[in-house]
Order: C-alpha cells, then sequence, then structure tokens
C-alpha cells in the first residue's frame, strides 16, 4: 500500500459478521478491500479481496491497521478505541451494525466504555450486545453504500 494510493477499505476480519457484504460492495465500487485477521481466525470460505493475517496478541489486527489507514480509507471495526483514533485522520468508519463513527462523539463514547470497563472489573456485568440481526446487517449495507458513493464522488 503507498502513500499516494486511491482509498481503500480495511476491515478488522475476525469478528466481523458482514465481510461478504463489504467484499461484494468494495468490488462493485471498484475500491481494494483487506481483510485483517489473526492467525486463529483464518477463514476458510472464499471471500474476494486480500487477506492480511497477524499475530495472534490481541492488539494486532488493530495496530496493523492504524499503520496502513490513510485519510479517505473506510475502515470497518467494531472496536471503539480504533474508531476514535481513525476518525481524527479523517478515516471513514464504520460499525459491522452500520454505525458511522463521527469525531464529535468519541469523548463520551470512550467515556461510556471505561465507566463499563470500570463496572466490569468491580463484577457488574451486562448482558452485552445483543444479537446481530437481519436488520443490523440491512443498517450496515445501507451505510456502507452510502460511504462509498461520497468516496466516489471525491475520486472522480
Amino acid at each position: 500500500m503507498q502513500n499516494n494510493r486511491q482509498p481503500i477499505i480495511l476491515v478488522d476480519a475476525d469478528a466481523c459478521p458482514v465481510k461478504e457484504e463489504i467484499s461484494s460492495i468494495g468490488h462493485t465500487y471498484q475500491m481494494d478491500v483487506y481483510f485483517v485477521a489473526s492467525y486463529s481466525h483464518v477463514v476458510k470460505k472464499e471471500i474476494k479481496g486480500t487477506w492480511v493475517y497477524v499475530d495472534d496478541e490481541k492488539e494486532s489486527a488493530d495496530l496493523y491497521i492504524l499503520n496502513h489507514a490513510r485519510k479517505n480509507d473506510v475502515v470497518v471495526t467494531q472496536d471503539q478505541g480504533l474508531a476514535s483514533m481513525l476518525v481524527s485522520r479523517n478515516v471513514y468508519v464504520l460499525s459491522p451494525r452500520g454505525k458511522h463513527y463521527e469525531e464529535s462523539e468519541m469523548d463520551m463514547m470512550l467515556h461510556m466504555r471505561f465507566l463499563s470497563a470500570k463496572e466490569r472489573r468491580k463484577g457488574n456485568y451486562s448482558k452485552g450486545p445483543k444479537a446481530f440481526s437481519q436488520q443490523d446487517r440491512e443498517n450496515f449495507v445501507h451505510s456502507f453504500k452510502k460511504t462509498l458513493s461520497n468516496i466516489a464522488g471525491i475520486r472522480e
């Protein structure tokens, strides 16, 4: 990946439920798609894109994405910490549920994440996120297409 290049799509692929949608839509928009996963999550199903495998260490995929994402790239991740670092660099960041992360909401989101972690350390656990639904998938597809359309307008 070069410095002076067209925008690309980077996917935090270990637990991403919308890899096939990303591959299909990304290629429709003629954007290169890079799926970043740890060696313990090697995908046996054939999904079109470039697969980058990193160590199993906790933050390896995040660090790879952080080091390779550039302005106007698209990153799909559910990691709020990674999202907060990327949006400040003018990277488009979407969650697999279709949430578009905005820089203006990062302080509050990270504060809430901190409070939740603090409660977990005390032994207070919440239910966790709701199951991924068909509506979540549709929300993602809509947000992803809208983001890629905006980028296509920038490139032309």
